[in-house]
């Protein structure tokens, strides 16, 4: 009866996760009536509906949100008392997902992940830098390193630096053009404008971003990597995050602007979800990334 209770919570779990009984089947290796049969049996041992069935979808009761949260805690403490007496908190072993945006994960994470792995050879890597908001339980990613203000959660963050936004052209754009002396002056200029998940074409100043610029881009670029390429070119300006244009205003390809009129620098978190509760993998990963994060002046200048 206890491993048929079990079975049952993760059946419930994998349903409300996918939102389907079928799916819910394929990815436990279930026939679709063994997953009715254990939701039911479920409900009727609870004696609440959990689960609002139609042709179309199967959508949470009030109640089987709460009991969702219960199980999702049980399953994790679960998950770490097997791990944990199968020794994986004292050797990191498994695989091991972590998440970033494009260029940040490529220049600072993967030299991280890259040297965590040969310390630790029983752990496979993955990464996945994407420039948009990773759900980190959902997608099933160990950890994420967030640039940017995050919103109230129950995962766990740990604050390793700062960097900030920077509006930036070349030398030989300013040949041409007279620098911009207040945020106004970008009227005059040709704009370069990246169409990533968190551009947009009103660019806030001042301390705590309250006043702001429209500006018109003549040319969008679909990467940062685009915009900053054709800034070193001498064709406009754009505005990136401090961090990707670092080599190029350290060779002095790149010059910025409005320094003192910009924003206040946006945090950067190492984030997981496990908690003091983390398998070896995890804890042993964001403590070499806080480290090493931590020890790069380029994200402690502000």
């Amino acid at each position: 009866m206890v491993l048929d209770r079990w079975q049952a919570i993760k059946i419930f779990v994998r349903v409300a996760e996918t939102g389907g009984f079928a799916e819910a089947a394929r990815q436990l290796h279930l026939s679709p009536p063994a997953v009715t049969r254990a939701i039911s049996a479920l409900e009727g041992e609870i004696g609440v509906r959990l689960l609002t069935r139609t042709t179309r979808s199967v959508k949470l009761t009030e109640a089987g949100r709460g009991y969702l949260d219960d199980c999702r805690r049980i399953l994790a403490e679960m998950a770490d008392a097997d791990a944990a007496a199968a020794g994986a908190h004292g050797n990191p072993t498994g695989t091991l997902i972590v998440t970033g945006s494009v260029i940040f994960g490529q220049m600072y994470v993967l030299p991280i992940l890259l040297d965590y792995l040969d310390r630790f050879p029983a752990v496979t890597g993955r990464s996945l830098f994407v420039d948009r908001l990773v759900n980190i339980v959902e997608e099933g990613i160990d950890v994420a390193i967030r640039i940017g203000h995050l919103p109230d959660s129950g995962l766990s963050a740990i604050r390793v630096g700062t960097v900030r936004r920077v509006i930036c052209g070349a030398p030989a754009y300013f040949e041409q053009h007279v620098m911009p002396r207040t945020p106004a002056d970008l009227v005059h200029h040709r704009i370069i404008g990246p169409t990533g998940a968190w551009a947009s074409p009103e660019w806030h100043f001042g301390p705590e971003g309250r006043s702001s610029v429209t500006v018109h881009p003549q040319l969008f670029c679909n990467t940062n990597e685009a915009a900053i390429a054709a800034a070193e070119q001498g064709w406009g300006l754009t505005r990136v995050l401090s961090y990707q244009v670092e080599p190029a205003l350290a060779a002095g390809r790149l010059v910025t602007v409005l320094d003192e009129q910009m924003e206040k620098p946006l945090p950067i978190h190492v984030i997981h979800a496990e908690g003091r509760r983390a398998a070896a993998k995890v804890r042993s990963f964001v403590d070499l990334a806080v480290d090493r994060l931590r020890a790069n002046p380029l994200f402690q200048q502000a």
